[in-house]
């Protein structure tokens, strides 16, 4: 997996990579649509399109990539702001988040009054995603692990042959995200990073929802949320 956060710059997969990512920072959340891809159909999938549907859109139109699908990992509005916009303008299928998060679907449109958003619109996914459900994209297959805590819904999407993952706001470098929104929980969260990230290894690098990603290892030894409740 090659990453890249500017997406003015070229780019830097190479023709031997199985797949490819771009991170595109959108709202004022500066939340971290991404776009991955397979080598070499550029098939690609866009995660969490919170918002700034052109600024989406002119990334996948310089990355060249064919975008067939649309994951969430969770439904809060700096993740799913602009979902229903890219899916009118792409023609293509939401998948995710759990069902858990139905609740947040149906008051996008209330939860983005609340921080000035317009032309969001409450929706419903093509596919609710379950525990032990798969996913895939051109060549690749993420496994769909339930992680709530952050939100009742949360899902994180693992590939394994590529030792990856898309943590959404579950985990954070140093961090995990923050449970005082309708539905969190912190036990429930750090349950959920003990019992399902952190048994994935500690070789796996992830990408979420905001900031710099990391590796469960790097996780495991310095996150203080994780090693002061292990």
């Amino acid at each position: 997996m090659t990453e890249q956060n500017d997406t003015q710059g070229s780019s830097q997969e190479s023709s031997q990579a199985k797949a490819g990512a771009i991170i595109v920072p959108v709202t004022l959340f500066e939340q971290n649509c991404t776009i991955i891809w397979d080598e070499p159909g550029k098939k690609a999938v866009v995660i969490d399109p919170g918002g700034d549907v052109p600024k989406i859109l002119d990334a996948i139109k310089q990355t060249g990539v064919t975008v067939e699908k649309i994951w969430l990992t969770h439904g809060h509005i700096d993740h799913v702001g602009g979902a229903a916009e890219l899916r009118d303008a792409l023609k293509v299928p939401i998948e995710g988040p759990h069902k858990a998060d139905k609740f947040l679907l149906d008051n996008v449109v209330e939860s983005g009054a609340r921080f000035g958003m317009t032309g969001v619109r409450n929706f419903a996914p093509d596919r609710w995603l379950e525990e032990g459900d798969t996913v895939s994209i051109g060549g690749l297959q993420f496994d769909i692990l339930h992680c709530p805590g952050h939100s009742p819904g949360s899902v994180v999407f693992f590939n394994k042959e590529l030792r990856f993952a898309h943590v959404g706001d579950v985990l954070f470098a140093g961090s995990v995200g923050r449970t005082d929104l309708p539905g969190g929980s912190h036990a429930t969260l750090i349950d959920s990073i003990k019992t399902k990230l952190l048994p994935l290894g500690d070789d796996v690098g992830f990408i979420c929802g905001h900031g710099a990603g990391s590796s469960i290892g790097q996780e495991r030894m310095t996150n203080p949320f994780i090693t002061g409740e292990m």
